[in-house]
């Protein structure tokens, strides 16, 4: 393993953030932080951009967006209003990913 990519994981982990199995996403990985995650794109060397953050609802991915001044987060089958910790950590999970996956970050 490249020694980025392993420092990568390690501080991952180290953050609390796991990487969730969920085959039909083949092209992100899904990483996640007291229930909120993030796509991450996978790349042939690890990992890519950092997407959007929300949560794994029912019926999948549901992005935090804001609408009207209040959070919600919003699925192509499935919406609901954020708590304000659920958004703050959400928020919190993707400056944290940013920091840690940015490029030359090691």
């Amino acid at each position: 393993m490249n020694p980025k990519l392993l420092a990568q994981l390690e501080r991952l982990a180290a953050a609390g953030i796991q990487i969730l199995p969920v085959p039909e996403i083949g092209s992100h990985f899904v990483l996640e932080r007291n229930g909120c995650v993030a796509l991450v794109e996978r790349r042939e060397d690890g990992f890519g951009a950092v997407g959007s953050p929300g949560r794994m609802l029912r019926k999948g991915f549901s992005a935090l967006v804001q609408r009207d001044g209040r959070d919600w987060f919003i699925g192509k089958s499935e919406s609901r209003e954020a708590t304000q910790s659920e958004a703050a950590e959400s928020r919190g999970l993707y400056r944290e990913l940013r920091a840690i996956l940015a490029p030359g970050n090691a």
